[in-house]
């Protein structure tokens, strides 16, 4: 691993942290994230019961980045392998740092470069089955001031079944990378939702690779954050695998969410989907960059590609670069990108029918969020996430 993080160096060091001219890095503000003094961000104190906190899932309990034993559930359970990158096993140390740097071409990763070189805690997980439940990772934060680097290594082995979820605000700055290795039949889920505290910073990055009739579907939540960096970076890299990406943020004030992913086509049949939506208001940002690759051979590519915002006011802005790059002729293609505001024939229909104008406007933005929360495929943790977004409309109103 001291090798993986060694080369890791020197890519960094090639590339150089981000800046606001590179082309990936324009509408979003690099700074906040890689300057050497990390800025305090107050700590937000919940009235709500935890996330997820319903579901049965084994818990695996970070504070300020440092794993809490005495917080975490025992790490043994059925279908499954799991120990922290500090005791990684072999093939996790071979893995360790691979996917990251494919993922650096054709677009550098700087951050996450920066993260394979420097990250000490994370885990470990290897799926041998379909795993007895979910394993949740919990970041929760006592410092105003901490800087977190978590890097997690993954592997669903043939047939295998795996559910991630991931929740909590991590720390005042925060930079993780997840690797995860699909191998052929197998499935790997994710659900993440990142933390309310306002004035947090993170920088989230999941390389992925995707064997044959293998499936990768992961969903984001994200509710409040001065700025948040979500990149995705797949490859399909066998016959008829699957991958869906979809994510729901609303921002209020102070507030710059980016989605970026990069999907590559490599191989026959394959099917990516990427559903993104954004609720903005009092001058949030929201911004989608996201691409599909095909390369050559890659013959009856399903590729769908979706970016909505919904700007509740004047001042809310939204930025969309959807692109296809396609070297294959028997192709299915397609990418879309609007931005708009409440539907007046909607809002009129609900208010003459006696809704007030705030459970109107409500009940239209959850409407519209329905597409990329559809993408959950378990039931109940779609439903506490709605229940999450009722919130914070509830806490947001007028």
């Amino acid at each position: 691993m001291e090798t993986a993080r060694k080369q890791a160096q020197e890519r960094l060091a090639a590339m150089g942290l981000p800046q606001r001219r590179d082309e990936y890095w324009k509408y979003t503000r690099p700074e906040l994230l890689t300057t050497d003094d990390v800025a305090p961000a107050a700590i937000l104190n919940l009235d709500e019961a935890p996330l997820f906190d319903a579901i049965d899932r084994l818990k695996i309990v970070f504070i300020d980045g440092v794993y809490d034993a005495e917080a975490s559930d025992d790490l043994l359970m059925a279908g499954i392998e799991i120990a922290l990158l500090k005791d990684a096993p072999d093939w996790a140390d071979a893995l360790y740092g691979t996917l990251e740097a494919a993922g650096q071409t054709p677009v550098a990763r700087p951050l996450a470069a920066l993260n394979s070189a420097n990250a000490r805690e994370g885990v470990v997980i290897r799926a041998t089955g379909k795993a007895a439940k979910p394993v949740s990772m919990i970041y929760l934060r006592k410092s105003e001031t901490s800087d977190v680097m978590l890097h997690h290594v993954i592997r669903v082995e043939e047939g295998a079944d795996l559910t991630i979820l991931e929740n909590g605000p991590a720390g005042a700055r925060f930079n993780s990378v997840m690797e995860v290795d699909i191998a052929d039949g197998a499935a790997f889920h994710h659900v993440r939702a990142m933390g309310r505290d306002h004035e947090r910073r993170a920088a989230t990055h999941i390389f992925g690779r995707l064997g044959h009739e293998s499936k990768f579907k992961s969903f984001t939540m994200t509710v409040n954050g001065k700025l948040t960096r979500n990149e995705v970076v797949l490859e399909l890299t066998g016959d008829d695998a699957i991958a869906h990406i979809a994510g729901a943020a609303m921002g209020d004030g102070d507030f710059l969410h980016d989605d970026t992913v990069f999907i590559t086509h490599d191989s026959l049949n394959c099917e990516s989907r990427q559903v993104f939506k954004k609720v903005l208001r009092n001058g949030a940002t929201g911004v989608f960059q996201g691409k599909i690759l095909v390369k050559p051979g890659a013959q009856k590519t399903d590729g769908y590609q979706m970016s909505q915002s919904l700007l509740l006011d004047d001042e809310a802005q939204f930025f969309g670069k959807p692109e296809l790059e396609i070297y294959a002729d028997d192709v299915m293609c397609s990418h879309g990108s609007t931005t708009g505001a409440i539907d007046d024939e909607a809002m009129y229909y609900l208010r003459s029918r006696g809704v007030p104008k705030v459970d109107a406007q409500d009940m239209l933005v959850l409407a519209f969020m329905a597409d990329a929360i559809d993408e959950i495929e378990d039931e109940a943790i779609a439903d506490d996430i709605r229940a999450r977004l009722e919130g914070w409309l509830a806490r947001h109103r007028g």
